[in-house]
């Protein structure tokens, strides 16, 4: 991959990333308090394990594209509530996927290793909204049944109607 074709699939990547991020969001804030240790079953990851995890992976791997390299992923809560992290994911996905988009083509061109797993930088965006959307729909599916409202995603949903356009496009 060149410089020019990573830099043109980092902007379109990311512009999936800026409508994701915003839906994850409200996924994450969603969790009641009280609740967040729900497992839908003894295997499972609490809601409060994969809420803090998806944050804290999806702001991880922007990280990784911008630096060239991954650090050791940090598992602790960026917060102690679930507010908290949800206030935390709203300030700072934002900024990392603004800063991975403002990267040259040659540093996102670069190839990065990932665990054994080499491609470059840019594919890691792609990991990232891949990994942000499979752990929301894992963390959606637990809202209901845990008493929470269950936000718009792709579409309205019985807690949150859609709301489309109010006029025409042209």
């Amino acid at each position: 991959m060149n410089a020019d074709q990573a830099k043109v699939l980092a902007q379109n990547i990311g512009m999936q990333l800026q409508n994701e991020w915003m839906t994850t969001y409200k996924v994450i804030a969603a969790v009641p308090e009280g609740k967040r240790d729900y497992k839908p079953e003894p295997n499972s990851r609490s809601a409060w394990e994969l809420a803090t995890h998806m944050a804290g992976a999806d702001v991880w791997f922007l990280d990784g594209v911008i630096k060239g390299e991954f650090d050791k992923p940090n598992e602790t809560a960026p917060a102690p509530t679930v507010s908290g992290v949800a206030d935390w994911y709203k300030k700072e996905f934002p900024n990392r996927l603004e800063r991975a988009l403002a990267l040259e083509g040659h540093q996102l061109s670069k190839i990065v290793d990932f665990y054994g797993m080499k491609m470059p930088a840019v594919q890691f965006m792609m990991f990232a909204l891949v990994h942000m959307v499979h752990h929301r729909g894992q963390l959606a599916t637990y809202l209901r049944p845990m008493g929470g409202k269950v936000p718009s995603i792709y579409g309205g949903s019985f807690d949150e109607q859609w709301q489309g356009p109010t006029e025409p496009s042209a």
